[in-house]
């Protein structure tokens, strides 16, 4: 500690001459926060820009390090009018201007407003808002469907999310990490619908103070939340259509007073979906010609309730406890067709297995946090969490062997299954922040556990009797500690300069047992312990009034987990089965950041990363048997990637405003794991999405949004071509904008499906797949609760009404 405290002071020996802050509160007529607003303060004597921020999600803005003098003030805001504040005295303490609104039309000083929404898209120092809350064409989705068109952010053909076109995102829910990966958080994510999300922040470089874990950064779905006084809340209901229906309810409200904030969300959704896949193989002198197709139909329940007590001025102690069961019905089909290589058109055999499944998930989260914060700007954020994940499956596969006609059963093998996975997580974070040497200095440290228990049963049905078979059950136990702390470092370095740095260790201790129920199949454990350094720092540079830069740099580990480890066989069919590795190793990346903001709306950022042992996803012959063909798990050597994305907000009309966002990366995967397997895939590929949202006559308002994905690369070796996807809506508020009716058409030319090819270790394989992706969906909100209560505030030439404030 003492060497990192000293590290901090050499990097920090000077301090800046007296200086102080300016604060206040953003807000529109209804007292809702104004969020990321773009704030500017300009120095009166010459106009020089001071400083640049923005408003955080509960509208407050914190210009640090500002020297005594005369400023005027400007507030911006996409689509609105500018908000300005012509003097602002700043001496030797803080500077609090209160509750600033925006109101339409002329700006007045007396009581500034403007009616404000929230761009689409807001690039803040540290991370991307993609704030969906609202947008027509969210009505029917899913948090993985929203994923797609999210700015930087890839969803591949089996739902591995990339951002920056690197892999290993870590994914959070309210800043808590979910536990969950591969299929268990493909069916989470597409069980938490739209309506309850408010907003999803990537942030591709993450500090110190944010777990390293995850390669491509921290993706961060945040849920409505509502902070306003009295007793309100709202009702959501969405029926969907495709090739199967989809129901959401959901109903929220909360209460606050002076002393508490009570929430909660309870939602209920049912639906079915389907995901059909064909693949054409060639391998060891063989062609497959393969079907999957794949329905489920689900039902969930999902509730979250908490509570923050304001137990003094700087004091809020909260709970939080979320949860929820979803059971869901799958039915499958996979027919192989085999034949011969130097004679393609004569089928030997044909195998056909269907499949029924019965899965049940269960989750609880519990969460306690104190919070500390005076006006001098000291905090201290304590968080105790645990979370226990649920999961049983039940597998039903009568695999049968057909003649060439496939009319005769030639031979019939009959397996079922029983699947269940228990997972707890332990978690301990302690964050301090405060002044020092001119900057903020933030020191913590987190202690967390992850504990799981994955069984799995295999049974031959004999006489319609299931045996189990010791030989190709087992249970693997994964058992991983995490203890990290760190330390880091932020100020000004002039008026136009700003730095930080950051240092964080973390210490893994992790244990992967897989237990036979026979003994000659028994391994030992594997085990990992290692010590971790996770330096970061960042740059900023205004260099002009509306032209910054900032470069950033960060390193990150990807843990392997349960999931990847686990070498029990899960198969598809008795051909086609996947796998895990449990002599995985952690991989390592270093990221590089150069971001442009021009007029503060306009942001540009290149990007470089390079990833040693990178974990990918491989298709292989089985050793054994040359007709089947596995998926597994292994490092790569090596990975780089080469990244640009470009974002701009622009009103091309006055009742007309677009969004674009577009993406480019090269990528180059490199491993040698001998006899031939060799990896050698480089890959350019582009992603650009846009939306239009047009005023009607009528009080209608129309959106026109969609996106278009060029070619690249999954994984380590499959190669994928093109596609797209357009969405149209509609939107119409009634009953003085409390009742709100959506109405749209997502995917209409059904082209969001993959089609690609993947070569690897003599095995051949063209794929192409396709989802219920095209959909019609209606959707009715209302919102009720008491009027904001109004008071005055005197002091700094604004007459101001209180109304939402933070949490």
């Amino acid at each position: 500690m003492r060497i990192l405290t000293t590290l901090v002071v050499s990097l920090t020996a000077f301090l800046l001459s007296a200086q102080t802050s300016i604060r206040g509160v953003l807000q529109d007529t209804e007292g809702e926060a104004v969020v990321y607003a773009n704030i500017a303060l300009f120095s009166t004597a010459d106009s020089s820009l001071v400083k640049a921020g923005l408003s955080d999600e509960t509208g407050v803005f914190n210009l640090q390090s500002i020297k005594p003098g005369i400023y005027f003030f400007k507030a911006t805001y996409l689509g609105f009018d500018d908000l300005y504040f012509p003097e602002v005295r700043v001496r030797e303490t803080p500077v609090d201007l209160g509750i600033l609104k925006f109101a339409p039309g002329a700006v007045k000083l007396a009581e500034a407003t403007v009616t404000a929404q929230r761009a689409l898209v807001e690039v803040k120092p540290d991370r991307t808002v993609f704030n969906v809350a609202g947008t027509i064409n969210s009505v029917g989705a899913d948090a993985i469907s929203l994923l797609r068109k999210a700015p930087s952010v890839t969803v591949d053909n089996n739902d591995n999310i990339t951002v920056l076109g690197r892999s290993g995102v870590l994914l959070y829910v309210d800043g808590k990490r979910l536990p969950l990966t591969g299929e268990d958080l493909s069916n989470y994510l597409q069980n938490l619908p739209a309506d309850q999300i408010d907003r999803i922040e990537i942030i591709t470089n993450p500090g110190a103070r944010y777990e390293a874990e995850g390669n491509a950064g921290i993706i961060d779905i945040r849920l409505k939340k509502d902070k306003n006084f009295g007793a309100n809340g709202s009702f959501n209901s969405t029926y969907s259509q495709g090739k199967y229906h989809r129901v959401n309810l959901s109903g929220n409200g909360n209460y606050r007073n002076k002393i508490m904030n009570a929430f909660g969300t309870l939602g209920y959704n049912d639906g079915a979906g389907f995901n059909d896949m064909v693949f054409l193989s060639y391998q060891n002198g063989l062609i497959m010609d393969e079907i999957n197709n794949h329905r489920n139909d689900w039902d969930n329940v999902n509730y979250r309730l908490g509570a923050d007590f304001f137990i003094g001025k700087h004091h809020t102690l909260g709970f939080l406890a979320s949860g929820g069961r979803n059971t869901n019905q799958g039915r499958s089909l996979n027919r192989i067709a085999l034949a011969q290589q130097n004679t393609p058109g004569q089928v030997d055999s044909i195998l056909v297995a269907t499949s029924l499944a019965d899965r049940l998930r269960d989750q609880q989260a519990y969460n306690l946090n104190y919070r500390f914060a005076n006006s001098s700007g000291r905090s201290l954020n304590v968080d105790l969490d645990y979370g226990n994940f649920r999961n049983e499956t039940e597998r039903y596969q009568p695999n049968r062997y057909y003649d060439p006609t496939e009319s005769d059963v030639l031979t019939e093998i009959i397996n079922s299954f029983n699947t269940p996975v228990e997972i707890d997580i332990y978690s301990v974070k302690l964050d301090y922040e405060d002044k020092f040497l001119g900057g903020i200095l933030a020191l913590g440290s987190k202690l967390t556990r992850v504990n799981s228990d994955n069984t799995f049963l295999f049974y031959d049905e004999v006489n319609d009797i299931p045996v189990q078979n010791d030989y190709r059950s087992n249970r693997f136990e994964y058992d991983e500690r995490v203890y990290a702390g760190y330390v880091n470092f932020a100020r000004e370095l002039g008026p136009k300069w700003r730095f930080s740095a950051g240092l964080r260790a973390e210490h893994t201790d992790a244990m992967g047992n897989l237990l036979a129920f026979r003994p000659e199949l028994q391994e030992p454990p594997v085990k990992f312990n290692y010590l971790s350094w996770f330096p970061s720092g960042g740059l900023t540079w205004q260099l002009a009034e509306k032209h910054s830069l900032a470069l950033n740099y960060g390193r990150r580990i990807n843990r392997p987990d349960y999931n990847v480890l686990n070498p029990f066989n899960d198969q598809i069919s008795q051909l086609s089965y996947s796998k895990g590795n449990p002599f995985l190793r952690p991989e390592i990346v270093n990221n590089l950041e150069l971001g442009y903001t021009l007029a503060y709306r306009y942001n540009f950022k290149l990007a470089y990363s390079r990833t040693t042992d990178q974990i990918t996803r491989l298709m292989s012959p089985d050793d054994t048997d040359p007709r089947a063909g596995f998926i597994t798990w292994d490092n790569l050597a090596d990975q780089t990637v080469v990244s640009l994305n470009v974002s701009a907000p622009v009103q091309i009309l006055k009742k007309w405003n677009a969004y674009f966002n577009a993406s480019a990366s090269y990528l180059d995967n490199q491993a040698d794991y001998g006899d031939g397997a060799i990896v050698d895939v480089q890959a350019y590929t582009y992603n650009i999405y846009q939306q239009h949202t047009f005023d009607l006559p009528a009080g209608f308002k129309g959106e026109i949004s969609g996106y278009f994905s060029g070619p690249g690369v999954w994984g380590g070796v499959f190669l994928y071509e093109t596609s797209w996807s357009l969405d149209l809506g509609l939107q119409r508020r009634f009953w003085q904008d409390r009742l709100n009716v959506r109405l749209s058409a997502s995917d209409l030319f059904y082209e969001t499906g993959w089609d690609g090819y993947s070569e690897f270790n003599g095995l051949l394989a063209y794929g192409s797949g396709r989802w219920d992706s095209r959909r019609v969906s209606l959707s009715l909100s209302y919102n009720f609760g008491n009027e904001n209560v109004k008071s005055r505030k005197r002091g700094t030439g604004i007459e101001a009404e209180a109304g939402r404030v933070g949490d």
